[in-house]
């Protein structure tokens, strides 16, 4: 079994920052993607950011510019660092990795972290 576990949420004033943190631990052979979705009152999961085995990463085009997803291969953890956050990136943030295991490659999610950001 494998799994995610997410920390560094909270609440910040519009423009500060925050870093979530998730850590995979468990079965791994090895992480093919991993990255944060988010998910606001009423509205459908959305892609935040991704970074794949090769080190490519992709960006939700809202966040372009202010987060910025790494990630330690030998930990097996990313860090999505927020700066210059807005109202509007309130959401629960949750961590996903597709994991190659023996039987092939199996998606996890995290439990979830909630971010607020409010004056």
């Amino acid at each position: 079994q494998v799994q995610l576990v997410e920390s560094g949420g909270g609440l910040v004033q519009p423009g500060g920052s925050l870093r979530l943190t998730c850590a995979a631990s468990g079965s791994i052979i090895s992480i093919e993607a991993m990255g944060w979705y988010r998910q606001a009152p009423g509205k459908q999961r959305e892609l935040v950011a991704v970074i794949f085995g090769g080190g490519n990463t992709n960006y939700a085009d809202s966040v372009k510019g202010r987060f910025t997803l790494s990630r330690d291969n030998a930990k097996n953890m990313v860090y999505l660092q927020m700066n210059s956050l807005k109202p509007e990136d309130t959401a629960v943030y949750y961590c996903n990795a597709g994991v190659l295991r023996r039987v092939g490659v199996v998606e996890y999610w995290g439990q979830g972290t909630q971010v607020t950001v409010s004056s």
